[in-house]
């Protein structure tokens, strides 16, 4: 019996990873840098700090661009009603009921004066909000994206911005996720299906 292929051997075929690019205008989305990610004791905790430092090196890169820059959070009723069958299935996400502190952002990645926060119930920063219109009003055709976590939010707002038309580009050292197994899985069929994934360092020699 032959030996199975490789992960990579599987997937380098020629049907999955073509190169998108990143369109005639860029935004970056930062999504969910909540605390509750990156304090200890909280259901959500990652152990992620190294995201921060991350994240904060692209948002300073983006505002010296000049690029429209997005945040998300999450916010829910005290009873959960609006986060539908996502609250019931995730206990954790009590946290992010509205006066919770564990649901504020991570100071040093706070929002800039003049830059849009979407508040949301769901996993896609798209589902539900005025993302997809705020950037098309815009004329943004590429979304950047940043955030916690990779399996959960980023992933869903990575597929969601390409069903919308966008171009997206995940920018993979500026997200994490709980653990490295479903942090790398993720990133690899986002890469292969979805999106553009890439490091800080990659985009920044991409786009000078």
């Amino acid at each position: 019996m032959s030996s199975p292929e490789s992960l990579q051997t599987n997937y380098g075929h020629g049907a999955f990873g073509q190169r998108l690019g990143f369109g005639n205008c860029q935004a970056l989305v930062m999504i969910d840098f909540a605390q509750a990610y990156f304090v200890p004791g909280s259901p959500l905790f990652a152990n992620r700090p190294e995201v921060i430092a991350l994240a904060e090196a692209l948002l300073r890169w983006a505002r010296a661009r000049g690029l429209l820059i997005c945040h998300t959070r999450v916010e829910y009723r005290a009873d959960g009603l609006d986060g539908g069958i996502f609250f019931r299935k995730v206990p954790a996400l009590q946290v992010f009921c509205a006066g919770n502190p564990l649901g504020e952002v991570v100071p040093a990645l706070a929002p800039g004066t003049g830059e849009p926060v979407v508040t949301k119930q769901y996993a896609s920063a798209f589902f539900g909000t005025s993302l997809a219109s705020t950037l098309r009003a815009q004329g943004v055709d590429c979304v950047l994206l940043a955030g916690m976590s990779t399996s959960g939010c980023v992933r869903a707002s990575g597929v969601d911005a390409l069903q919308h038309g966008f171009i997206p580009v995940v920018v993979a050292d500026a997200c994490g996720d709980r653990h490295p197994q479903p942090h790398e899985a993720n990133l690899f069929d986002l890469n292969a299906k979805y999106a553009d994934v890439m490091t800080l360092a990659q985009l920044q020699a991409a786009l000078p």
